[in-house]
């Protein structure tokens, strides 16, 4: 996995831009960050496609903490695409910014048929 240069890691947000860990509980929200992993379902399961979405993909990068000095347990933000298979562009490594209602689901953030840009790739060696 290589970083797209300049950003080692963990993309610079544009302001009024929040990274996954600093989404609100609830309401529509901006953030950026890479796609960790994706959940395709099987043929008959009711059609939907998630992924996992991370401020940051490399393993042992410390994530601040929030502006209020605490730390949030939950760094990942749960994406859901409803009645969907596949949704082209996204993959594992991705980074992309999402706009959404956050809500939670079982405890987690969540964002449900958000839109979203694909602002980088990681290259593949």
């Amino acid at each position: 996995m290589a970083d797209s240069p300049g950003h080692g890691g963990v993309a610079a947000q544009p302001p009024g831009e929040r990274g996954v860990r600093d989404l609100p509980e609830r309401g529509r929200a901006v953030c950026t960050g890479f796609i960790e992993s994706v959940t395709h379902q099987p043929p008959s399961a009711q059609p939907f496609f998630s992924a996992l979405v991370v401020d940051a993909l490399r393993p042992g990068v410390q994530l601040s903490a929030s502006p209020a000095g605490t730390r949030k347990p939950n760094d990942r933000l749960r994406v859901i695409w409803l009645g969907r298979t596949r949704v082209p562009g996204i993959e594992a490594g991705v980074e992309l910014r999402l706009n959404g209602m956050v809500t939670q689901l079982d405890g987690f953030p969540a964002m449900f048929n958000p839109r979203y840009e694909i602002l980088s790739r990681q290259e593949h060696l």
